[in-house]
C-alpha cells in the first residue's frame, strides 16, 4: 500500500492480509516481496518501467516456479493514430490475441505501454525459466468497482464529467473512432481465472510467457455514439440545456482532461479469443450503453448537480440541482 489511509481501507475488509507499505519507486522492497511470492498480480501502473524491472528481478532471485500476472491496456493498439496525428477518424484494424498473437507481441516500440509489456513478456527468459508471465490487456473499463478504495474508472466517466461541466456533449474531431469495452467485474473474472490456473499443478491450463497475452473485451463502440447518448441522457435529466454535441479539436480535448485526445479520439480494437479458449472466460455484465444512465447520474452527483439520497429523504421532490446556466 502507498500509505496508511489506503491500508486502513483494505484492512477493514481483509483483516488477515499482511500489508506492506511503499510505492512504485521502492525498487528494493518490490524485489524483496516479489522474491518471496508465488503469484504476483501487478495492477498499479502499466507504464512504470522501474517497478516492472524490480518485480521481475525478484522473481529471478527466488529460484522457484512463480507466476506474474500483469495489467497492460489496449492503448497499446492506438499507436497508428499517434504516429499519424489523427484523431476522431475510423480505422479498421482489429487485433486478435489468438491467430494474430504475433502481431500483438511485436507492436512498434513507440506504442503506449510497449516498453513495460516487453519486460513482462521476457520475464521467463530473464528468470532462467522459473518465472511465468501473462499480460491481461483491458480496453475501455466501465462499471462500479468492488474494491475498498477507488471504484471509478476514467475514459467514459471523464467524458461525462466534462460534458456536464461544459453543459454540452462533445466528440473529438469527427468522432467516428472506435474502442472496445469491458465491465470491471468481468475483467476481474479474467484475473481470477489466471490465478486459479497458476494455482493448479503446473499452470498448464493457461497460456504463459511469449504467448501469454489476453485481451478482455465484451464488445465495440464508437465514441460519437457514446457522446450523443451521454448528451441525451443528461439533457433528458435536465442536467444540461442541449442534446446536441460539439466537435472539439485534439488541443481542446486535452484541455478538458489530461490526454483527452487519446482517451476519446483514438482507435483501439481487439478481439478476446485466448481468455475464452483456455480459461472459459465469458463476459456477463451489462454493456456500456446500458450502464450510461447510471454513469451520468453518478457523475452528476459527484459534481453536486444531483442531490443525494439524504436530501431526497428529507422531502426534496426534485433530486436535481439546476445547471449553472439554467
Amino acid at each position: 500500500m502507498r500509505n496508511s489511509d489506503k491500508g486502513a481501507k483494505v484492512a477493514s475488509q481483509y483483516a488477515k492480509i499482511r500489508l506492506v507499505y511503499g510505492d512504485l519507486e521502492s525498487s528494493d522492497l518490490l524485489t524483496k516481496e516479489a522474491a518471496a511470492a508465488d503469484i504476483i498480480l501487478h495492477t498499479a501502473d502499466c507504464d512504470h518501467v522501474l517497478a516492472a524491472q524490480a518485480i521481475v528481478a525478484g522473481l529471478a532471485q527466488s529460484g522457484k516456479t512463480t507466476y506474474l500476472i500483469h495489467t497492460s491496456g489496449t492503448g497499446v493498439l492506438a499507436f497508428q493514430d499517434f504516429e499519424e496525428n489523427t484523431y476522431g477518424v475510423k480505422r479498421e484494424k482489429i487485433y486478435d490475441d489468438w491467430d494474430g498473437i504475433g502481431d500483438v507481441t511485436s507492436i512498434p516500440d513507440s506504442a503506449l505501454h510497449r516498453n513495460v509489456d516487453k519486460i513482462i513478456l521476457a520475464a521467463n527468459k530473464t528468470s532462467g525459466g522459473t518465472a511465468h508471465s501473462a499480460i491481461i490487456c483491458p480496453p475501455c473499463i466501465y462499471g462500479p468497482g468492488r474494491g475498498p478504495d477507488n471504484q471509478r474508472s476514467v475514459q467514459v466517466y471523464n467524458m461525462t464529467k466534462a460534458a456536464l461541466q461544459r453543459h454540452k456533449g462533445f466528440v473529438v474531431e469527427e468522432g467516428v473512432n472506435r474502442w472496445t469495452e469491458v465491465h470491471v467485474q468481468d475483467l476481474s473474472e479474467a484475473f481470477l481465472a489466471l490465478v486459479t490456473a497458476a494455482l493448479s499443478t503446473d499452470g498448464s491450463k493457461a497460456t504463459w510467457d511469449d504467448k501469454g497475452y489476453y485481451f478482455t473485451e465484451s464488445g465495440m463502440f464508437t465514441w460519437g455514439d457514446i457522446a450523443q447518448r451521454i448528451a441525451k441522457i443528461a439533457f433528458d435529466s435536465k442536467l444540461i440545456n442541449s442534446a446536441e454535441i460539439d466537435h472539439v479539436s485534439k488541443e481542446e480535448a486535452d484541455k478538458l482532461t489530461p490526454s483527452g485526445s487519446y482517451l476519446w479520439g483514438t482507435n483501439s480494437l481487439c478481439k478476446a479469443v485466448r481468455a475464452n479458449k483456455v480459461l472459459g472466460w465469458k463476459p456477463k455484465q451489462k454493456s456500456l450503453i446500458d450502464l450510461l444512465p447510471e454513469i451520468v447520474e453518478d457523475e452528476a452527483r459527484n459534481l453536486g448537480l444531483k442531490k443525494g439520497h439524504a436530501a431526497q429523504a428529507a422531502g426534496d421532490a426534485n433530486p436535481y440541482v439546476p445547471a449553472q446556466n439554467e
